[in-house]
């Protein structure tokens, strides 16, 4: 569906030369949720603007669907990109005109007859849950109805590939969350594939197949989102995952936790998909003559199954110990020693 060549994109400022992508290669598959997951500055923007040709690489390949973004101009790309919408942060709606004629917007230029036009608006009004709101202006509606008014106007063209560039940063959770379950819901029906770029996590976890992590203009980490949670590799990735379990500041508790525990070990434990029912902790008191105190805890849902992770204190005599991290080894849990 969409490849990535060995992208880079410079800009020429007056500091000298910017690279903002710099050898860039990701394959996204027909259908799936994929996420791309950065901090500001870290190219995420420039990348998504050249899946559909607002901007043109300064090397590599971009292919869309068989075509060549990166290589072709003029009426084949304004064409091509009818394929790929896009929907905004901040909305990008026109306010002087009402949700029906923001979603027929795209139609007018695409030359569709007002009658067509006229039943793709409602029928897209349908879809992203807004009846009875298509005479409504943009001042009248609130944030999570005016992503969801970019989201209709986006699929009017009946594109293969939507784009969203920090499309629930403008919300509040609870209305980021209903926002992210009718993409889920759009994907599902429609088989569009859709690519997303976020700085939150939360993105990732609820509702993408694989994530790519951008660092600097490059892709320092990309994989299946389950098993970049379970074993995150770059530094930059661990952060972001620590955020999301609440692992974060564990560290900063450690020397308060050694005061009240001495001895033992402080392990942190990963639980992936059926793992995380499973009462391990309490087959390893059983079995070994050891004492487990829980530090902290936390489950995540991905689209791909649960996550959990586990810090507990583990004392008692250092071979029983021992075998106690090998038991959760051999039974599928991925173990850290932290202290």
């Amino acid at each position: 569906m969409i490849t990535l060549k060995n992208i880079v994109k410079k800009y020429i400022t007056k500091s000298g030369p910017l690279t903002a992508v710099d050898q860039v290669s990701l394959t996204i598959n027909k259908g799936e949720i994929f996420g791309i997951i950065g901090y500001s500055g870290a190219g995420k923007s420039t990348l998504i603007r050249l899946l559909n040709g607002l901007e043109q690489p300064t090397d590599g390949e971009v292919i869309v669907n068989d075509l060549r973004f990166s290589h072709i101009k003029g009426k084949e790309l304004r064409e091509a990109r009818q394929k790929v919408s896009m929907i905004f942060q901040h909305f990008n709606l026109l306010w002087s005109r009402t949700v029906e004629d923001n979603i027929a917007f795209p139609l007018e230029i695409a030359g569709v007859p007002k009658a067509q036009r006229d039943a793709r608006v409602k029928e897209l009004i349908s879809l992203v849950g807004l009846d009875g709101r298509g005479s409504a202006y943009p001042s009248q509606l609130s944030g999570g109805q005016k992503q969801r008014v970019g989201i209709a106007r986006a699929l009017a063209n009946s594109p293969e590939v939507l784009l969203c560039d920090e499309a629930t940063s403008a919300l509040d959770p609870e209305t980021t969350d209903a926002i992210l379950d009718l993409l889920v819901d759009i994907n599902e029906r429609l088989g569009l594939t859709i690519v997303l770029i976020t700085h939150e996590m939360h993105v990732i976890q609820k509702i993408c197949n694989r994530v790519a992590v951008m660092e600097a203009g490059k892709v320092v980490e990309a994989g299946e989102v389950l098993q970049v949670f379970r074993n995150p590799q770059a530094p930059i990735t661990k952060r972001f995952v620590s955020q999301l379990t609440g692992t974060e500041d564990t560290n900063a508790t450690f020397a308060t936790i050694r005061a009240h525990y001495p001895t033992g070990q402080l392990i942190k434990l990963v639980f992936v998909g059926e793992r995380t029912e499973e009462p391990v902790i309490s087959r390893l008191v059983k079995q070994y003559d050891v004492s487990v105190s829980v530090v902290h805890g936390n489950i995540s849902q991905t689209k791909s199954g649960p996550y959990g992770t586990l810090v507990v204190h583990i004392d008692g005599d250092a071979k029983n110990i021992e075998q106690s991290l090998a038991f959760l080894r051999n039974v599928d849990v991925q173990t850290e020693v932290m202290s």
